[in-house]
């Protein structure tokens, strides 16, 4: 992990840009934190639209997880911002627009052909940056990952045992196989669902929702569309953070 550059925010929040390699990241730290105490750490997801475009909803994120205590970071995920772009990816992008701009169902050839390879890929890349982290002296666990591709956050779930909680965001397509992976989730979750969200099949994150093997999991649905999640549902996402990382 190299650092390329450092400011404070609000509250002396240490913001620092960071590269594994060729992937970019970004970390932020709560103002009061050091080596004698190192602080939990929440890994932030977010849908794949580059880290420039997300940076305005990310830090706010941060600010608010510093608030309570928690350490936050993301990685830019494959095929986003300036990194080299899929052509498959990209091929299924464009028959996702043009299927849902024609009001036709979205297959689930075109689900699997735009979520599954970046999940192969992505979820490697953010165990490779937790190895970094937590290498850090003033970065200790436990570890929550938040929002971002609810199969990112699945598939991490499963196979990362360092990850102790998860606030997942339903609001991304799911293929199939993913139900499947669902039912290996054993750690606590906290759930988002918009009900009027427009690029959402409802009936299938309710699905998905009743297939997640953990004992503790809560769904928390509002009404509105995708980007119309109330700040309290975000409290609530941090009160959640603090009784499982805490």
């Amino acid at each position: 992990m190299h650092f390329t550059s450092e400011q404070r925010l609000d509250d002396g929040v240490l913001e620092r840009e960071f590269t594994l390699g060729e992937i970019p990241g970004i970390l932020w730290t709560p103002g009061s934190v050091s080596a004698s105490a190192p602080v939990p750490l929440i890994l932030l997801g977010h849908p794949p639209l580059g880290l420039r475009k997300m940076y305005p909803r990310l830090v706010a994120r941060a600010l608010h997880s510093a608030a309570e205590g928690f350490a936050t970071a993301t990685i830019e995920l494959p095929g986003s911002g300036d990194r080299p772009r899929w052509p498959a990816a990209e091929q299924a992008r464009s028959d996702l627009r043009r299927a849902m701009g024609a009001g036709e169902p979205v297959s689930d050839e075109i689900v699997d052909a735009l979520i599954l390879p970046l999940v192969e890929k992505a979820v490697p890349e953010w165990q490779a940056a937790l190895d970094a982290l937590l290498s850090l002296p003033e970065i200790g666990g436990p570890v929550g990952y938040s929002g971002g591709v609810i199969s990112i956050g699945i598939r991490l779930a499963v196979v990362e045992p360092r990850i102790s909680a998860a606030g997942l965001f339903a609001g991304s397509f799911v293929p199939r196989a993913m139900f499947e992976e669902a039912r290996q989730v054993t750690i606590p979750l906290h759930v988002l669902l918009q009900w009027d969200d427009e690029g959402n099949d409802r009936q299938a994150a309710l699905d998905l929702f009743d297939a997640f093997g953990s004992k503790e999991k809560s769904l928390h649905a509002n009404m509105g569309g995708h980007t119309g999640v109330p700040q309290f549902a975000g409290d609530a996402a941090a009160q959640f953070f603090t009784r499982h990382l805490k």
